[in-house]
């Protein structure tokens, strides 16, 4: 995949203004809510959330840390690398429901959460913003990032910050069929 950086990072921020917005609208719904489980098994809107905090917690600062360290100028382009476009496309969302196991360390079922999830995520998403920001002023295609599952594996800054952002949208979409706002 090959396209203009700001059109792809206007694209992301988009998005990530969507999750942010979501998010501040279900500060006006009740923990039992919010904690509402679809079905047995299922997570609810905070597990969700939880679980996105947990990748939150490392890719955001993977990302700052190695903008904040590079040099190097914006491209007008950005090509996506095959494990990259890979892994953001495995994250969104598809109509017939495609389910993926979740690593143990970040899978948050059975936790007893509460509005600090809600307000972690709120945080996380304004973050991101910020990052995003920044990524105008720097090269998408030749920063790594390091993934979660091996250090030795490093994806473009540009594909990084595609599979973040679409793996929130995949769990935002989740959480809101556990809230019953959207089937």
């Amino acid at each position: 995949m090959k396209m203009s950086a700001a059109t792809l990072l206007n694209e992301l921020t988009l998005m990530s203004t969507r999750h942010l917005a979501e998010a501040r609208r279900w500060q006006k719904l009740s923990l039992e809510q919010l904690n509402q489980q679809p079905h047995p098994g299922a997570w609810s809107a905070l597990e969700c959330l939880e679980h996105l905090n947990l990748y939150g917690d490392y890719y955001l600062p993977a990302m700052q840390q190695q903008m904040q360290k590079s040099r190097l100028s914006p491209q007008q382009h950005f090509r996506s690398g095959l494990l990259g476009n890979y892994f953001a496309n495995s994250m969104l969302p598809k109509d017939k429901l495609n389910k993926m196991k979740t690593f143990q360390n970040m899978n948050p079922a059975g936790s007893q959460l509460d509005a600090g999830a809600l307000e972690r995520f709120i945080e996380q998403q304004e973050l991101l913003l910020q990052i995003l920001e920044q990524a105008r002023n720097t090269d998408l295609g030749r920063i790594r990032i390091p993934i979660t599952i091996s250090r030795w594996i490093r994806l473009k800054l540009g594909d990084t910050l595609r599979f973040v952002i679409y793996h929130n949208e995949r769990h935002i979409q989740q959480a809101l069929r556990a809230l019953n706002l959207k089937k």
